[in-house]
């Protein structure tokens, strides 16, 4: 058996120091017996692709998706993830293969249903990435009968209150404890080939813990404590997980703990760039343009009004709704290129004629046109005069080639690697000052450009090495390999553990 253990987005450096404070036993002692593994992963560019590339073990310019909202080039518009098609995660290429998978993040119900379980939205429902479902369709009563629904968690971009952030503490502590109680009922009914149990806690922390800076209204001393302490507390709580689960295994089993994106201090201006791009296209800044709409609205609105406003809708017009907004405003006949809709790094893409439906610029002048935008962003400062825009990247350049190259934006723009919580302006000497409006995202953490690891802890296979640098893909493909070999053939991945003969 194979127990993939998703320590989801998690913080190398926090990692190591609380392993070396000896507050991570379950992690420290999977560590002392395995090979820790960095891997080469989608999230380089593209922080949102990796887990389609970590489920599937298809690359990324195959599989094509890099963020909940993505342009639709046929439609002219953004439209939600399931929209398109995705690859089959590993569980349902391998029939006859008992499996166990607990909220897969971003996944989808499966087409074919597998030989096991899938439950989605157990340990916190979010409607955009951990939708509420599972196979067999009565699991996820079955196990709410047994320990009480999840918890409601979702994000909505903006500044928080403490009282909010009390709450999603208090859900998000108990998180992992709930992927215990199942994994613990589920390993005991069957014996499995292969276990995936995403811990999807410590993501969502990161991106809401990792300091206190877009917290809306001042904090006394005990708050402040409670909440400042809130992400040690998850990592904990993940690490008393894994130990449940560790004891649950069958003696023999092979274990996987892995992560396939990081988490730092955020430093994303993405809410900013539609304003830039519009700035340099047209020479300055304007006032009343389309440019940013989603961002002026949801900076207009406060936070808790835009949550109780989404509560209250169904989660498929929720949906529909803000893939409408993400492209609202634009005349299609004028623009030349736009900021496709993101939370971490820039992404750009050109209304190229022949590709969009209401294209617009000729093939042959992008490389131009590419060029002036970059030119043009990377001469924005934050407020203290340093450089705003680290690098604009042509996405061609590394990943030229794919079934679904064409769903990527074309330049991806790397901000500084300086915090961005509390910016409030940036600045260029050409083409004048974009105000950011509201708080921006309200995340104080973010996704790092790499930071993806796996820890291969064998136990009745053995350690293999690769014929390159190990890949993100390389663990859906060590799932494949281990439960049947024909089902790794046409993956990209290697193998990470191999059957003892």
């Amino acid at each position: 058996m194979l127990a993939v253990l998703q320590f989801d987005s998690a913080s190398v450096a926090l990692l190591e120091r609380m392993l070396a404070q000896g507050r991570l036993p379950a992690l420290a002692a999977l560590r002392e017996r395995g090979v820790w593994h960095e891997l080469d992963t989608p999230a380089t560019h593209f922080a949102a692709g990796a887990f389609h590339t970590l489920y599937s073990g298809t690359e990324l310019a195959d599989h094509g998706l890099f963020y909940p909202f993505q342009w639709s080039a046929g439609d002219q518009r953004v439209r939600y993830t399931t929209a398109f098609d995705a690859p089959p995660p590993i569980w349902e290429r391998l029939p006859g293969a008992r499996t166990l998978a607990l909220d897969p993040y971003e996944s989808r119900p499966p087409r074919t249903p597998p030989t096991g379980t899938v439950v989605s939205g157990w340990q916190f429902t979010d409607r955009v990435v951990l939708n509420r479902w599972s196979s067999p369709r009565h699991m996820s009563g079955m196990l709410e009968r047994l320990f009480g629904p999840p918890a409601s968690v979702e994000e909505v971009f903006g500044q928080s209150s403490a009282r909010d952030l009390l709450t999603l503490r208090r859900d998000l502590v108990a998180a992992s404890g709930r992927a215990a109680d199942a994994a613990d009922l589920l390993l005991a009914q069957a014996d499995l080939d292969l276990a995936w149990l995403t811990f999807s806690a410590a993501h969502v922390a990161g991106h809401q813990f990792w300091d206190l800076s877009q917290v809306d209204g001042t904090l006394d001393d005990a708050t402040r404590r409670v909440l400042g302490g809130t992400l040690e507390d998850v990592y904990q709580s993940v690490d008393a997980g894994f130990g449940r689960v560790l004891a649950a295994l069958p003696e023999g089993a092979d274990v996987i703990v892995t992560s396939p994106v990081g988490m730092d201090v955020n430093t994303s201006r993405a809410d900013l760039l539609p304003e830039m791009l519009d700035a340099v296209l047209t020479g300055r800044p304007r006032e009343h343009s389309s440019a940013g709409a989603v961002w002026k609205l949801r900076a207009a609105l406060p936070t808790g009004l835009r949550s109780r406003i989404a509560a209250a809708l169904p989660d498929r017009v929720a949906l529909a709704l803000t893939a409408r907004l993400e492209s609202r405003g634009y005349d299609w006949s004028t623009t030349h290129a736009f900021a496709h809709p993101a939370d971490n790094q820039g992404y750009i893409r050109l209304n190229l004629r022949g590709r969009e439906r209401d294209g617009m610029i000729d093939p042959d002048d992008a490389d131009a046109l590419m060029d002036v935008i970059a030119a043009g962003l990377t001469t924005f400062r934050d407020p203290d005069g340093t450089p705003a825009v680290a690098a604009v990247e042509r996405i061609a350049k590394s990943f030229d080639a794919g079934v679904h190259a064409d769903r990527l934006p074309d330049l991806i723009v790397r901000w500084s690697d300086r915090p961005a919580t509390r910016l409030m302006y940036l600045s260029s000497e050409r083409f004048g000052t974009v105000a950011r409006r509201g708080s921006g995202s309200g995340r104080s953490g973010n996704h790092t450009a790499g930071d993806a690891w796996a820890l291969v802890v064998p136990g009745a296979s053995r350690a293999r090495i690769t014929s390159r640098p190990p890949r993100l893909a390389d663990i859906a493909a060590t799932a494949a390999s281990l439960a049947d070999a024909d089902a790794a053939v046409d993956l990209p991945g290697e193998p990470l553990l191999e059957r003892v003969r």
